[in-house]
């Protein structure tokens, strides 16, 4: 009798193994199933997500050239500017010279004038004296 119930529980061991394995294997077709449909959702996904990345990506490029072109346009406007001072204060340093020059002109002039004046107050004197 041990032999008998022994071969009954191998058959019955047996007999769950084959329905155990049917079972999964059921269920692993439906997974994949399931899976490759999946699988197609998550590609359609991806490839949405990476469009609006690249959308994104575009925008950001786009505000990027933009202050780009303002930053380089400020710093041309200012680099002008910058060498319109420089030839301002070179003419100012120039302007600064003839003017003290003109004014050491003037001086030497109104010398010469009152020099002038003094020989004209002179040549008077000597005309008005000559006739007495």
């Amino acid at each position: 009798m041990g032999r008998g119930r022994r071969r009954q529980i191998l058959i019955a061991l047996g007999l769950v193994m084959l329905m155990g394995i049917a079972v999964y294997l059921r269920l692993w077709t439906i997974d994949y199933r399931i899976s490759s449909s999946e699988t197609e959702l998550l590609r359609k996904q991806f490839d949405l997500a990476n469009r609006e990345a690249m959308d994104e990506s575009a925008e950001w490029r786009q505000r990027f050239d933009a202050e780009v072109e303002k930053t380089s346009t400020c710093y041309k406007d200012l680099s002008e500017i910058k060498e319109s001072l420089r030839h301002k204060a070179g003419d100012s340093v120039g302007l600064k010279k003839k003017l003290e020059i003109l004014q050491k002109e003037n001086m030497d002039l109104l010398e010469r004038v009152e020099s002038l004046k003094q020989e004209l107050e002179s040549e008077k004197l000597k005309c008005s004296m000559r006739q007495i």
